[in-house]
């Protein structure tokens, strides 16, 4: 409440006096002014600015105001009076269902305190005389144990995805798994028996829904042991996916007995205080039915931190079994990730699970924790090197990787390779945890990593030098080309295109910027990728015919089979993306010489010449490929255009046959195509529609709208003209 004070003093020169105050009640005056306002809105006056705004936010903070409502025990409920006994089954089934609501909010990024603590029984478990329900409650404990250790070990995640604090709550470490799993068993037959027994009961369905429950609980804590075994991954993942099947059929009975629970009679009975804070949406959404069922949202308020608290919603009961559903369906995927034996192979699975927008942190932790299973991140494991010298090997087949050529007999030969792949291990361990992190993450690493591999680049180049005057000790001599650089050069580029194409999933680029960002695609990365994997095709083909003449000196008249290029199918799909960048290129070309695309005007901090720099400053630490700057990219443009003599028309023709060219090459791809592939050949048969009307004349007047539609593919869009 807003006071004016006056200070009255009756007499100048008595300091003894007692000052008296006039009150002014300004809160009628304060509704009516707030109502010009909208949600969210803050007056900015000439005394009242945002520091004076966030003055106000922590006076109305519970944590910190003991005159506010939520202080005053009105409402909130206490320990003594919690109902721990002659609990009826809807009841149970009501806890259970908004328990596990709450651990989806959790897993979403808010605090253990706002959302799985709220529930007052965790306070007390062992004092819980209805069986069920404390061993749910000792298996949700146990559950998030396992939860926070996935995070712990994998670190993929930041403050926005993951809250892994406890709040002095403690694990009941004296409760072994094994006996927790058999807590959950001894409920499960308890409850079946009794079901056997009462076949006619009007109450049996309500202890069907209960005994899903917490089957569903005890196979879910059990896939996460499963997942936790930190040896022998890929013998136990067939147990690990029948978990998974069985877990993932319990859930339309749990969607369907929902209503099983307690009757949510007082859902629409809040008061001011709810509605004015944010982080009470879940006292809000559930009101006096979750106080009867022992929740109170405002129980842990004095062990948050003192800033304004986070908008936590809990998900309906429903809602949050779908979200289980599809966390076991991305299980099922990340299995794949034990079958991947070799290190290309393993971040080509998790750059294919990344492209799955709704990865959670149990998901993205175990993806990382399946493929580097010790503790604390270790990177410099021999196995690893082991892992990345024979990708190398496989890669291009540098001569000092190939036992029969003995170049490695050198003790100095042999060191400096040692320490190169040791150098190596860092960087292409961050590779894969990278993928971990959330979008927006990725992309920040991404940009450092570029500084790591640009470091990796020099060292690769010294080492290639060093290991090129052994060269001659071949039989019969071989120039020793440079073979780790090139392996180097590869990653490199892949790095750079996954940064670029980055900005399309995070929505960071305005429709004007998408024609310099393809256009660095098409004309530079691209091609430097497919020029990289001709030379190592050409290198791996000309060392297998070096061992091969080798091992059959005496068989010199067998006719010799042609060998297929191991990079083949690659170098395809390279030129389809270098094509499909190229069309759009053109395309957007084309729609800025008929105004359909608005460019910004020629500020001093907002022109074409800053974003261009901006979008591409990462790119300034990475020496091969050299950065390009946005003069050859001016001249490339208008290039274009004047071989087009500034007509429209023939941009779009020339982008029909770049879409066409694109479909005709993804299509030559090995069977069967993945769902990528697939969804780039929608993009370009739509496109070469959209490309041959416009280059026909047709909805080319200036009534026509753009729009790019990226439903179809994250990166490359579907042109929409209405």
């Amino acid at each position: 409440m807003e006071t004016d004070c006056k200070s009255i003093s009756n007499q100048k020169n008595e300091s003894t006096s007692n000052p008296s105050y006039n009150w002014k009640d300004v809160t009628p005056e304060f509704f009516d002014s707030i109502k010009e306002l909208e949600l969210g809105e803050l007056l900015h006056g000439y005394f009242f600015g945002l520091f004076e705004a966030m003055s106000a936010i922590e006076i109305m903070d519970p944590k910190m105001d003991a005159g506010m409502m939520c202080n005053r025990e009105s409402k909130a409920i206490k320990l003594e009076d919690l109902k721990l006994s002659d609990l009826s089954v809807s009841e149970q089934i009501s806890i259970i269902d908004v328990t596990l609501a709450c651990l989806v909010s959790w897993l979403e990024g808010h605090s253990l305190a706002q959302t799985v603590f709220t529930n007052l029984y965790f306070q007390k478990p062992y004092e819980i005389e209805v069986v069920p329900l404390k061993a749910f409650c000792i298996c949700i404990y146990k559950i998030i144990e396992e939860i926070r250790d996935f995070a712990n070990r994998a670190q993929v995640f930041e403050e926005e995805d993951f809250q892994p604090a406890l709040y002095n709550y403690h694990y009941f470490n004296e409760i072994s798994v094994t006996r927790v799993i058999g807590m959950m068993r001894e409920v499960d037959e308890s409850i079946s028996h009794k079901l056997k027994s009462n076949a006619n009961n009007d109450e049996n369905e309500s202890y069907i829904a209960l005994n899903t429950r917490i089957k569903f609980v005890r196979l879910f804590f059990q896939i996460l042991l499963s997942f936790n075994r930190r040896e022998n991954h890929s013998s136990s993942m067939g147990e690990t996916q029948r978990l998974l099947t069985t877990c993932g059929l319990l859930i339309p009975s749990l969607i369907s007995t929902v209503d099983k629970g307690v009757p949510k009679v007082g859902r629409e009975k809040t008061s001011n205080y709810f509605n004015f804070m944010l982080y009470s949406i879940f006292c809000l959404y559930f009101s006096d039915w979750c106080y009867d069922l022992g929740f109170d949202p405002l129980i842990n308020q004095k062990l948050l931190p003192p800033t304004f608290p986070r908008y936590t919603k809990i998900k309906p009961a429903d809602e949050a079994y779908v979200y289980f559903d599809s966390l076991l369906t991305r299980l099922k995927q990340i299995c794949k990730l034990t079958n991947c034996t070799t290190f290309i192979s393993a971040l080509e699975c998790f750059i294919e699970l990344g492209h799955n927008n709704h990865l959670c942190i149990v998901s993205r932790s175990i993806m990382q924790t399946l493929y580097f299973p010790q503790p604390n991140r270790v990177f410099g494991t021999q196995d690893f090197e082991d892992c990345l010298r024979e990708w190398a090997k496989a890669f291009i087949a540098p001569p000092s990787l190939i036992p029969r050529l003995n170049i490695l007999s050198n003790s100095q030969a042999k060191d400096c390779i040692y320490n190169f792949f040791e150098h190596c291990t860092r960087p292409f361990a961050g590779l894969i945890q990278i993928c971990g992190h959330n979008k927006a993450r990725q992309r920040d690493k991404l940009a450092h990593l570029m500084e790591d591999f640009s470091a990796l680049q020099d060292e690769s180049q010294r080492v290639d030098a060093f290991l090129h005057s052994f060269s001659s000790k071949l039989d019969p001599p071989r120039e020793h080309l440079a073979s780790f650089s090139t392996w180097i050069i590869y990653h490199t580029i892949r790095i750079m295109i996954m940064y670029l194409l980055s900005g399309f999933e995070l929505e960071l680029y305005s429709p004007h910027e998408y024609q310099y960002i393809y256009w660095y695609l098409y004309q530079f990365l691209y091609g430097w990728l497919v020029s990289t994997l001709n030379r190592a095709d050409n290198v791996l083909l000309g060392s297998d015919s070096l061992v091969d003449s080798q091992k059959n000196r005496t068989k010199r008249n067998k006719p010799k089979k042609k060998k297929p290029h191991p990079y083949s199918q690659e170098i395809v799909m390279c030129h389809a993306m270098q094509s499909l960048t190229g069309a759009y290129f053109k395309t957007l070309i084309g729609f800025q010489l008929e105004g359909k695309i608005r460019t910004p005007k020629h500020a001093k901090f907002d022109n074409e010449k800053v974003r261009y720099e901006h979008r591409f400053a990462a790119f300034s630490a990475v020496a091969v490929p050299p950065p390009f700057s946005y003069n050859e990219f001016q001249m490339t443009r208008c290039q274009i255009r004047d071989s087009a003599s500034g007509d429209s028309g023939m941009l779009y023709l020339n982008s029909c046959e770049l879409f066409h060219q694109a479909r005709c090459l993804l299509d030559t791809i090995a069977q069967p195509h993945s769902q990528q592939v697939l969804d780039l050949i929608k993009v370009c048969k739509t496109n070469f529609v959209t490309m041959k009307l416009l280059a026909s004349g047709y909805m080319r007047g200036p009534d026509v709208s753009l729009d790019f539609d990226f439903t179809t593919n994250s990166h490359f869009p579907i042109l929409k003209l209405s």
